[in-house]
């Protein structure tokens, strides 16, 4: 059941999907697109969080093997899908606060301009595949909840537990020490527990024809109320591409990254001649100002951490995140950890 793209299936959907102008009752003329030229990558390129640096080796390896930007992609991020120790992504992932795995996943075929989505999905470890299913075989967009499931069921995924023994011993502590008057006996916290572990990998490709997908998926933030869907299945901020420029994609506070559609904000920067890097530090200092004060500190710095990840038409890559961090990125020779650009440095 590897549901790849067909040559036939992206070309049909391609030529359906060429043109650039729209007729609008009333008017003579037609109305353009917004476009900027770009010249196109000659390289294969890949770019994502810093949990991917598998992933983006993968994918660079299968576009040089002719694979679709979006099947290569989406094989790249199955990796921590099926990892179990990568509790931020897919199996293992760490659960809500009932103590069930909801996943959340989208992704984006430039070419054929068509993408798919699933949000708060139980019992598939991998949502990218379903979300690409969904982008195959539907004319909808986004699958939530028991409708998502059911899908990917009809579809032949199997239904299986998403818990480990390590994300479940996780949600155990939290829930014994998360209020000092119930009636939870607290335990010893765990070294590695943070307060609201996050995470979440995307991944953004190019290949040597200029061909551009991307794809996001995330268990979501821990101890989440359930039902809660991030802004990893919203297409124009978990990730959003266009072909004519490029992609982008986030991971961290998704509340924040959805107030401002980050991804489309990241992508809509490269089309006025912003470099990724450059298009995406401006997308936090948007983030930056549309943000609630409880959520900024007594210097006005956010409190969260929120990254975005951005490749161009041309096979320029970058990233930026608010205080700083790594990525990964397949640059068409290798797969390497590179540091990202951000705002403000780490509290000494």
């Amino acid at each position: 059941m590897t549901g790849k793209l067909s040559r036939r299936e992206f070309l049909g959907a391609a030529s359906g999907a060429t043109a650039a102008a729209v007729m609008v009752p009333g008017m003579s003329h037609s109305i353009e697109a917004p476009a900027v030229h770009i010249r196109q990558s000659s390289k294969n390129v890949a770019v994502a969080s810093g949990n991917g640096l598998r992933a983006v080796a993968k994918a660079g390896e299968l576009m040089a093997q002719g694979v679709d930007t979006l099947d290569a992609a989406i094989e790249g991020v199955k990796i921590q899908e099926l990892d179990p120790n990568d509790m931020s992504v897919g199996y293992g992932g760490l659960p809500n606060e009932h103590g069930v795995v909801q996943l959340d996943a989208s992704c984006m075929h430039g070419p054929t301009k068509r993408a798919g989505a699933v949000g708060a999905l139980e019992g598939i470890k991998t949502p990218s595949v379903v979300a690409k299913y969904v982008l195959l075989y539907t004319n909808h967009i986004m699958l939530v909840g028991e409708g998502a499931k059911k899908f990917a069921l009809s579809y032949g995924f199997k239904e299986e537990d998403l818990m480990t023994e390590q994300s479940r011993e996780r949600w155990l502590r939290w829930r014994a020490n998360r209020g000092e008057r119930d009636d939870w006996i607290n335990v010893e916290r765990d070294e590695q527990m943070v307060p609201r572990p996050t995470g979440t990998i995307n991944c953004n490709v190019v290949n040597s024809s200029g061909d551009i997908s991307s794809v996001t998926t995330t268990s979501g933030l821990a101890w989440k109320i359930p039902g809660r869907v991030g802004d990893s299945p919203i297409i124009g901020a978990g990730q959003y591409t266009d072909n004519d420029v490029g992609a982008a994609g986030s991971t961290g506070r998704g509340e924040s990254n959805i107030m401002v559609c980050g991804a489309f904000l990241t992508v809509e920067g490269m089309r006025r001649g912003l470099s990724p890097t450059d298009a995406a530090l401006e997308t936090l200092r948007r983030v930056v100002a549309a943000s609630e004060p409880r959520l900024l500190d007594e210097r006005g710095q956010p409190t969260f951490g929120l990254s975005f990840y951005a490749v161009s038409k041309a096979g320029e890559f970058g990233a930026a995140t608010i205080r700083p961090s790594r990525y990964a990125v397949f640059d068409g020779v290798e797969a390497s950890h590179q540091d990202t650009a951000y705002l403000y440095e780490r509290d000494a």
